[in-house]
């Protein structure tokens, strides 16, 4: 694609993903009345259900793995390192907030793919005491941006949405990693963020899942800094070398020097901009002078008896989530997992939920959100009352109804005193805008596309989304992350997950969640097993290659579905209280790694 700003810094990017798989009938349901309180796991003593999950045949990871275990603390997140990171922070004596923040700037070394300093994201925690915490850090608009920026003369948009300098929000990822760790902390910030620092100046072995990332990326980063640093010898680099990252390495020291200050005024707030200004973006250092990340109130559903704590707007992660599991709530029993029945059952709970998220959310400063309505049981029950037993309904004939419209990473904490922090960040798309930031050394991101940049049309993950979240200075765009708390009825952390993927996070953490809390599967399988999704528009079943079978393809065929093989339907990362300890479980669809104390 040509670009005016390619004679600057041409850059191509490709969605990275790796291959899906297969499923087929289950376990028994077990589900029970809405607001039954049925006996719940309490004491660490969650029991799966007897009969293990039948996947379908050449599905690529088999039912039955084995989860990592540990008797304390548990971290699971999709890079090695960066949960080596975690596990160091707590065992010298720093808490789960403490933990996520050291995970979030490791990953930020060893997963620039998208660990991230120049993107942005939220943080959930439950605290042992009882106290939850939501934070937004979550980028924002450049003061010098317009609704109908990305809008040629034609009103088509344009490639610099995605690609280039323009592209980029202001990041908010180091605001909000500082002031979660400033608030709920135990430890210095820079005892926190020594092992980031320690990766970045003395360099790590670049693994399988970086080098392979590096590798179906060279186009687009062969032409930009970048190569200074992830390049030898004219080629990207392979597994086991030595990756430095000097120019990071100072930026991080800066932080943890400074706090905020070190990053959003100053030499390094200078770099950014000057950088950003010589290529054509519009991020100030006013801009970044002038943001905050902001605390708010935490969504609290519950499902089955247990409390789910999940992340309000500008996330649209909670509330979908929330809303989802509503509707399927108040059947009193769900069809088993793995037939067309309740993959029917579930896309249409999907639907109809992503109707409400591409129409009515948005940054809470800049439009009423409706939260109450869209998470109240009345609101799912209207909206399950449209479900036709194995029969689809098209999205256009639903989206007037009811009228009151990959490339992140998730990491999961928790810690022997049962605190637990669950944390999505963003570039958006892998390696973001594809701007590297050679005297800082990072990647800046894409987050732009997030907005409805012509409302109406479908951005770059096929969302529809309403005017609502239409571009504005200041405003921060909608978002799918899902990090996600469960709790038991005794109040204690029972589940801690969330997803990458765009869109398929909200569908990934829905499914893991409801392999748990509804199918009693383990949590290896509740991960492993295949998954579906539906976004309401397109009008379409998502499936992961081989994760249905011929008999549940032509039954949804024939309830009047379109159902379409896709790649990942999200990247979980998950931990799970049992007897005696916690289980956790990195997604095998990625290299990452759940390992604890």
């Amino acid at each position: 694609m040509k670009r005016a700003w390619l004679a600057t810094v041409t850059l191509l990017m490709s969605c990275h993903n790796t291959p899906p798989h297969s499923w087929a009938l289950s376990s028994s349901a077990g589900s029970t009345d809405l607001d039954a309180r049925h006996p719940l796991p309490t004491g660490g003593s969650y029991a799966p259900a007897d009969a293990r999950p039948v996947f379908p045949a050449g599905w690529y990871y088999p039912a039955g793995a084995r989860a990592e275990f540990a008797a304390h603390a548990m971290v699971a997140s999709e890079a090695p390192l960066a949960t080596d990171a975690g596990l160091e922070v707590m065992r010298a004596g720093g808490n789960a907030v403490d933990a996520a923040v050291a995970v979030g700037f490791a990953l930020a070394v060893v997963y620039p793919q998208a660990g991230n300093i120049g993107g942005g994201g939220y943080m959930v925690i439950h605290l042992a005491d009882g106290r939850d915490a939501t934070i937004d850090y979550r980028e924002v608009a450049p003061a010098a941006s317009s609704r109908d920026m990305f809008l040629d003369a034609a009103g088509k948009l344009t490639d610099d949405r995605l690609v280039g300098p323009r592209a980029s929000g202001v990041p908010g990822a180091v605001a909000g990693l500082v002031a979660a760790q400033a608030k709920y902390g135990a430890l210095k910030l820079a005892d926190v963020m020594a092992p980031a620092i320690r990766y970045a100046r003395e360099g790590i072995a670049v693994d399988a899942d970086l080098a392979s990332s590096l590798s179906s990326h060279r186009e687009y980063l062969s032409q930009g800094r970048a190569t200074e640093v992830f390049f030898r010898d004219g080629a990207p680099l392979q597994q086991g070398a030595r990756l430095r990252q000097e120019a990071l390495a100072r930026t991080l020291s800066a932080i943890a020097r400074d706090g905020a200050d070190g990053f959003y005024r100053g030499e390094v707030a200078g770099h950014i901009a000057s950088e950003l200004h010589a290529l054509g973006g519009l991020v100030t250092e006013q801009d970044l002078a002038g943001y905050a990340p902001v605390w708010r109130e935490p969504l609290r559903n519950s499902f089955r008896g247990y409390r789910v704590i999940g992340m309000p707007p500008s996330s649209s992660g909670g509330i979908t989530v929330a809303e989802t599991m509503n509707i399927l709530a108040g059947y009193p029993t769900l069809a088993a997992w793995g037939t067309p029945e309740y993959a029917h059952i579930l896309s249409a709970a999907f639907q109809r939920a992503f109707i409400d998220r591409n129409s009515k959310l948005a940054d809470p400063a800049f439009a009423p959100v409706p939260v109450a309505l869209l998470i109240s049981r009345e609101h799912a029950d209207r909206w399950r009352a449209t479900i036709e037993p194995n029969r689809a309904t098209p999205t256009p004939a639903l989206a007037g109804m009811l009228r009151e419209g990959m490339e992140t990473t998730h990491y999961s904490v928790v810690d022997a005193m049962g605190n637990a922090v669950a944390t999505t960040t963003t570039l958006n798309e892998l390696y973001g805008s594809a701007v590297y930031l050679a005297r800082s050394g990072f990647f800046l991101n894409d987050e732009l596309d997030d907005f409805a940049a012509a409302p109406g049309q479908a951005n770059m993950f096929g969302l529809v989304q309403g005017e609502a979240n239409a571009i504005a200075p200041g405003k921060r765009p909608l978002s799918a992350m899902s990090p996600t708390i469960v709790l038991d009825a005794d109040g204690k952390v029972f589940m801690v997950a969330g997803a990458r993927g765009g869109p398929r996070i909200i569908t990934g953490t829905t499914q893991v969640l409801l392999n748990v809390l509804e199918h009693h599967m383990t949590l290896a399988d509740a991960v492993s097993a295949p998954r579906i999704h539906h976004q309401a528009l397109p009008d379409v079943i998502g499936f992961e290659q081989r994760g249905l079978d011929a008999a549940s393809l032509q039954a949804l065929t024939g309830f009047g579905y379109t159902v379409k093989e896709r790649t990942n339907v999200g990247v979980v990362e998950a931990i799970l209280r049992v007897r005696g300890g916690w289980q956790g479980v990195a997604d095998p669809r990625a290299g990452g790694k759940a390992s604890g104390y």
